[in-house]
């Protein structure tokens, strides 16, 4: 998935660079830098696949589109918030729990076999739980380690 790739590349980049100009790694700052920027990458979507972002939501919940731009705007704000040491943890906190409750409407999405960049029902289906829970279980160890400290 391309979020994976924007997350780990950033965090390789971001360390490299770090050490090349100050002697450190600094992992703690890569982490959610590379964060930050899975973000930015992953509200793209919420603006550019609105039709099927909405589909993935059980029909019970109202106001998907206002739903899908306001996680879309949370995600462009909570990232940059990562890097600002005061902001870090509300930050983290937050995205916890957007990623916990996120996940039911992957797991929706792929029952009901979303293709969410094309807004059809064509996608992959349940099979792409099985790399989505664990992708989602790492965002949320991710934050946890980096951003909470836990």
């Amino acid at each position: 998935m391309k979020v994976l790739l924007v997350l780990i590349i950033s965090f390789i980049l971001t360390a490299v660079l770090s050490r090349f100009f100050t002697g450190d790694w600094n992992l703690m700052l890569s982490g959610n830098v590379a964060m930050m920027l899975m973000l930015w990458f992953a509200s793209l979507g919420h603006f550019m696949f609105t039709r099927g972002m909405i589909m993935m939501m059980p029909s019970f919940i109202p106001f998907k589109v206002g739903l899908v731009y306001l996680t879309g705007i949370m995600e462009i704000i909570l990232g940059p918030m990562l890097v600002i040491n005061a902001a870090r943890h509300i930050a983290g906190i937050t995205l916890l729990v957007m990623f916990v409750l996120m996940l039911p409407a992957n797991i929706n999405a792929a029952i009901k076999h979303v293709d969410i960049e094309k807004g059809t029902y064509n996608g992959s289906g349940t099979g792409y739980l099985l790399f989505r829970i664990p992708l989602q279980v790492l965002f949320i160890a991710w934050v946890l380690y980096f951003s909470v400290g836990v």
